[in-house]
């Protein structure tokens, strides 16, 4: 089952990664100073990751593909990993609109 995993990142901020079923991260968040605020970050992942339009493909300099999921405010709440292909980045996609409106939160 794909879960959001709660965590705190070496500056004590708060941070959300979506992991699918196989364990695979397929969307990480910025740092929250406050809990609650990242709590709302999954709430918003799972609102807006039904809404295409909301998803940003892009390329990195290198030439990978990757993927920013945002806000109805326009805010970024969620990027991919890197993809080699811009099929794989449509996969990872297309795993977030799958997972995140079902996915426990676990800490």
């Amino acid at each position: 089952m794909a879960k959001f995993e709660i965590y705190t990142d070496k500056k004590g901020e708060f941070r959300f990664r979506l992991k699918a079923a196989n364990g695979q991260a397929i969307l990480a968040s910025e740092g929250y100073k406050a809990k609650a605020s990242c709590v709302n970050g999954i709430e918003s992942v799972r609102k807006n990751s039904q809404l295409d339009d909301k998803f940003d493909r892009l390329e990195s300099k290198s030439g990978q593909s990757y993927f920013n999921l945002k806000a109805t405010n326009g805010q970024v709440i969620g990027t991919s990993e890197m993809y080699a292909a811009k099929s794989g980045m449509e996969n990872g996609i297309a795993s977030v609109k799958k997972n995140a409106p079902t996915a426990e939160v676990v800490e």
